[in-house]
């Protein structure tokens, strides 16, 4: 998870490079991919496997939605200091939120955050605390306690110590919320997706997809953009 195998140019993105400083002095590094057209910036907090270098195919897809993409590395993840934990996790989202508002100057109402897998509880536990305009989460299970026996391989080393407690927080998060899901998960389990959309308050909308837990948005590919485009249309 540390090398960055590529970067946005390479598929033809304007692009920049960015380092900015979290609460307890660990330095992340990530890209700002902006969109003249842009009504909303998504701020991307990816899942455990691999890094922002992995991320192109998804960049690419909501930049071509119209969006602006904010994407970092959390701590000991690509150039990204320091070593993973739950608690630090939720810094560095803290720490990303603080500097494209405060360094980038985007605006709060334009915000979206948007997590996939491990990522959509970061981005939740931003959500219950900032003000953003939507929330979206894509394969993202409710705890470690309903993951239990489920998937190891997949869970990275440090959560085994942690909680991650989405179904309890979500429930404290007013803004819009897309909660997306594939049916075919065989990392998360599909009926995760749904408890989560069953604990999240109004308003809320659920898109389900066909395909694996790291796939189902290419897989899907129509039915993820058009599910995104309508959401964010009426957020």
């Amino acid at each position: 998870m540390k090398d960055i195998i590529s970067n946005p140019a390479s598929v033809g993105l304007p692009y920049e490079e960015v380092y900015f400083d979290t609460p307890d002095n660990r330095r992340l590094n990530g890209w700002y991919i902006a969109n003249s057209k842009a009504k909303f910036t998504i701020i991307f907090c990816h899942g455990n496997a691999g890094n922002i270098g992995h991320r192109l195919e998804k960049i690419s897809m909501f930049y071509n939605l119209g969006l602006n993409v904010f994407i970092f590395d959390y701590r000991g993840y690509g150039k990204s200091q320091g070593t993973p934990s739950e608690a630090g996790l939720y810094k560095d989202a803290e720490a990303a939120y603080d500097y494209l508002t405060r360094e980038l100057r985007v605006s709060r109402d334009g915000i979206i955050l948007y997590g996939e897998s491990i990522g959509g509880i970061v981005a939740i536990d931003l959500a219950r605390n900032k003000d953003i305009a939507a929330l979206i989460t894509e394969e993202t299970f409710t705890s470690i306690k309903d993951m239990s026996g489920m998937a190891y391989p997949f869970l990275p080393y440090f959560v085994f110590s942690s909680r991650f407690d989405a179904l309890s927080k979500i429930k404290n998060v007013g803004c819009p919320k897309l909660i997306i899901h594939s049916i075919d998960d065989e990392i998360v389990p599909f009926r995760l997706g749904e408890k989560l959309f069953d604990a999240a308050m109004p308003p809320k909308k659920f898109l389900k997809l066909r395909g694996s837990h790291n796939t189902a948005f290419l897989e899907s590919d129509e039915q993820f953009k058009e599910g995104i485009k309508s959401f964010l249309k009426n957020s």
